[in-house]
């Protein structure tokens, strides 16, 4: 069955819901404290610095997918338009950056959970997160269909909280405001641009929806338009929910909350709304499931372009009898998953993510430049700002992720040649 093809089901209205379920989670809830610890309140310029960057990434994600529509995303850009190297290169980096965001939004999942129902998290924040990963495999195993429809009862959970937080923390907010937009003049430089790269992959669920290609009806019309959408819409909420944490907690306090995974809902504390904490703790944790359940989806299918090219064994580009899903690739990638949450440690593997994340979309913008110029959705002046852009703040990261991403690469190329000498 590794000939058939998966079917066209999803309309525009639900690709932008699955990359806005694929973007809003584990970013808004937990990493923008992260980035607050560090480079403090200039967090929020942070946030719009990663914005302008994921949106040059996702013109030139939205040209490739709208020429070449077919699952995989830039593991067969890399091939189609630059060389087999680079296509496995990024097939490997996409899978490596997104097992370990995966693992990520399965702890603060549960760390949420665990916050929801006041229990201490001991050693029942990895059964919790482990069982967030089973159910959802389960679900993408029966079928896209069924998956669409939980992502978008999930993702309308989590905006709907974020919004209350929004609304009621705005007009609190807006007295901060001055303070908040001024920078200290020793601003340390290095340590903004790693905030920045770590709010990078807090944009990248857009990019889900290409991986999706083959399942998205009218794909040359519909993907652009749904990533460029999704991003907008993400942009908005991302800026407005900073503004109001930075503003009414500080970037002190919220970066100490975020080491219980649970920065937002410290920051409702603030505000004496009834059960607010409470409905922030429930948007996490549907927002943490839907980017579970897209990265199982998107992961799943760059395994299966990889299984069909024989990058990786054939078994996975198997799909189930009705061709909705690729099983095989599925389970896989849920056990590497779930390997991952073991671990445990929510800002190395975040790190880990952005690196592999920004060489990844480095691979998109240098494919798309590749693009001719009739056929050109944008000017290629947006695909080189977003390579370079990509390639800076890659080298802004924590040094020993930086270290381990750099050896990742090496290991990479080095099984590819191996496997070439092979054929």
């Amino acid at each position: 069955m590794t000939n058939k093809r998966l079917q066209r089901e999803l309309g525009l209205f639900g690709a932008v819901m699955l990359g806005l379920g694929s973007i809003i989670g584990t970013g808004v809830f937990v990493s923008i404290g992260i980035a607050a610890g560090v480079t403090g309140k200039a967090v929020i310029f942070a946030v719009i610095l990663a914005a302008l960057v994921a949106l040059c990434n996702g013109l030139s994600s939205a040209q490739l997918a709208a020429d070449h529509a077919v699952s995989g995303g830039t593991y067969e850009y890399g091939y189609r338009f630059l060389k087999p190297m680079f296509g496995f290169l990024a097939g490997w980096m996409f899978l490596l950056a997104k097992s370990a965001s995966a693992a990520t939004a399965a702890l603060g999942f549960a760390g949420y959970f665990l916050s929801l129902f006041g229990i201490s998290a001991g050693g029942f924040t990895i059964v919790i997160a482990l069982g967030a990963v089973l159910v959802l495999t389960l679900t993408v195993i029966s079928g896209l269909k069924r998956s669409n429809l939980s992502n978008t009862i999930m993702v309308a959970i989590s905006v709907l909280s974020l919004g209350l937080l929004i609304l009621w923390g705005l007009p609190r907010s807006i007295s901060a405001s001055q303070s908040v937009f001024t920078l200290s003049s020793s601003l340390d430089w290095s340590a903004f641009f790693y905030a920045s790269a770590l709010m990078f992959v807090a944009y990248t669920g857009y990019g889900r929806i290409a991986t999706l290609g083959e399942e998205v009806k009218n794909p040359e019309t519909t993907i652009p338009k749904a990533m460029i959408t999704t991003l907008v819409v993400t942009m908005i909420l991302y800026g407005l929910v900073a503004f109001v944490a930075v503003s009414l907690l500080g970037a002190g306090p919220l970066a100490a909350a975020s080491k219980t995974a649970a920065p937002l809902e410290a920051v409702a504390r603030t505000l004496n709304f009834p059960f607010l904490p409470q409905i922030l703790a429930l948007g996490a944790m549907t927002a943490m499931l839907g980017v579970l359940l897209n990265l199982l989806l998107g992961l799943s299918r760059v395994l299966l372009a990889m299984g069909r090219r024989g990058d990786m064994p054939r078994l996975f580009a198997r799909l189930n009898q009705a061709g909705t899903s690729p099983t095989p690739a599925v389970i896989a990638v849920a056990t590497v998953i779930a390997a991952l949450v073991l671990i445990g440690n929510v800002k190395l593997t975040w790190s880990f993510s952005a690196f592999t994340v920004l060489v990844y979309y480095s691979i998109t913008n240098l494919a798309a430049l590749r693009i001719a110029k009739e056929k050109r959705l944008f000017p290629s002046w947006v695909s080189w700002l977003g390579l370079l852009s990509c390639l800076t703040l890659a080298v802004f990261v924590e040094a020993r992720v930086l270290v381990w991403g750099l050896v990742s690469i090496a290991a990479i190329l080095l099984l590819f040649f191996v496997l070439q000498r092979s054929r």
